[in-house]
């Protein structure tokens, strides 16, 4: 059985850092944060959207530059990509792309555009659950939305691998 050293030091969590999930919309765009071990989504925030594409991403970058600046910094962006349910764009699909393109000039992290087929639904769902007026639950609808976008995203990442021997102590 391995001992502690010096717990001060241990990491106590993978190496990996928090991932931003990003739902955009014409008036809102919902943000999610995961954990510092990459595993769990949650809701953070709505900022609204001030109509232009250009905005939007000086919006995120500012907030990207934030969150890479504190302790658990930030190792990737995932950014819903609307689809129709038989894989056809809407009419959201190309800024969404515009907006991923400028903000990845601006920002040295990966961009990672997923699915986001249904999520706004399951969002709602979710929070009529617990709510039942829906004023209050459009408020938080899209930061909900984008957790389950970063959450498939998360998902869709989780290997098991053996620890390597600077994951043991």
């Amino acid at each position: 059985m391995a001992t502690l050293t010096n717990p001060a030091q241990d990491v106590w969590y993978s190496r990996r850092v928090r991932a931003l999930g990003v739902d955009y919309g014409e008036r809102r765009i919902g943000l999610a944060l995961s954990d510092a071990t990459g595993l769990l989504a949650s809701p953070w925030k709505t900022v609204k959207n001030g109509g232009s594409v250009s905005r939007a991403a000086q919006q995120l970058v500012d907030e990207v530059a934030r969150l890479h600046a504190e302790n658990d910094g930030l190792s990737v962006i995932v950014i819903d990509l609307p689809r129709r349910l038989n894989g056809e764009p809407t009419t959201l699909t190309g800024q969404v792309r515009q907006l991923a393109a400028i903000v990845g000039t601006s920002i040295d992290l990966p961009i990672v555009l997923q699915d986001e087929r249904l999520t706004s639904s399951e969002a709602d769902e979710l929070l009529a659950r617990r709510e039942r007026d829906w004023r209050r639950r459009k408020r938080e609808v899209d930061a909900v939305a984008a957790s389950l976008i970063l959450q498939d995203y998360l998902d869709g990442q989780r290997t098991i691998a053996p620890p390597s021997d600077d994951d043991l102590a």
